[in-house]
């Protein structure tokens, strides 16, 4: 069952345009991997597609879709609804949020060969951990990927299998951290999982996902495919933020922890295994975004003054 597009931020009208001219979208959209970021993207472009469709791996996560203005189907990797052939196939705009396994990217090994028979542009969502560490210089979208085995290296991977399959028809966004409501420092504070690890000289880039959307919406009209790096002005240490959000919450923030004794995750502590201040030039200079958020103060700002920070107990 469709639903109606009753939530959609933006509309449409057949002399005018917002500002990505989103009439001119493609008409018919499908996601892979109904994640944060792609969920707000539905939700403030809607109103551009006559037909939206949705992967989530289990029944409960479809159930909890059910307001949404899309069909929702399940695909886990290995198992699949059956309509899901026809949606992909006759989907204009494709957009990939899925992350590879080990061994494959589980998108392309069940429908990569119909999505490079299709004329669908396909928008993947790579991240900015595909680069190798250049101990905090600046780098753009021409620095040097990491090859590993792990999850940076199949990421990179995946990213050029994506190019062999699609060629021309292929956007990648590499994403920074992303933040927003209901997923920031705030939340964290309130639920007692922020720390403040220190490493020396240690910084990070961070994207509010208004920006992520703008992003795939400028992509997804834009005439040429290409990689792109969708990141904050400002690249700052991860404690930073912490200790921005503690004062506007007026709490104090939690003590300080060497990086080298701290109790990390094995992932947590792999994100600190790059160190790397990205440049997002090319997102401004060929798509003309200009960033609501171009720094963690502004984004941090705004959600507080919205209430994300304030309602938490």
């Amino acid at each position: 069952m469709s639903f109606p597009c009753a939530i959609a931020v933006v509309t449409m009208s057949s002399n005018k345009t917002t500002r990505y001219g989103l009439p001119t979208l493609p008409k018919r959209l499908f996601v892979f991997g109904l994640g944060y970021s792609c969920l707000h993207f539905i939700r403030m472009h809607a109103a551009a597609f006559l037909e939206i469709g949705g992967t989530v791996r289990t029944e409960e996560r479809r159930a909890s879709l059910a307001d949404e203005p899309l069909d929702v189907f399940l695909f886990d990797g290995a198992h699949a609804d059956p309509e899901l052939d026809e949606r992909v196939a006759r989907a204009d705009l494709i957009v990939v949020s899925v992350p590879p396994g080990k061994n494959s990217d589980p998108v392309l090994a069940q429908f990569g060969d119909r999505i490079a028979k299709s004329a669908a542009r396909v928008i993947y969502l790579s991240t900015v951990g595909v680069y190798t560490d250049h101990a905090g210089a600046w780098i753009d979208e021409t620095a040097a990927l990491t090859h590993d085995d792990g999850r940076r290296g199949q990421r990179a991977h995946a990213e050029t299998t994506w190019r062999n399959a699609c060629g021309d028809r292929l956007r990648i966004l590499r994403l920074a951290g992303i933040y927003g409501p209901g997923r920031n420092a705030f939340v964290n504070l309130a639920g007692g999982r922020a720390h403040r690890i220190v490493k020396r000289g240690q910084v990070f880039n961070r994207i509010h996902v208004d920006d992520i959307v703008q992003a795939i919406a400028a992509v997804a009209e834009h005439p040429h495919g290409g990689i792109w790096n969708v990141c904050d002005d400002e690249p700052a240490p991860p404690q930073d933020v912490v200790t921005y959000a503690a004062g506007l919450m007026q709490i104090p923030p939690p003590p300080e922890q060497a990086f080298e004794t701290a109790d990390l995750s094995p992932m947590a502590r792999s994100f600190y295994a790059s160190n790397n201040r990205i440049s997002n030039a090319r997102l401004k200079n060929e798509l003309g975004i200009r960033l609501r958020h171009p720094n963690y103060h502004s984004g941090l700002d705004a959600l507080w003054n919205a209430g994300d920070g304030r309602t938490l107990p």
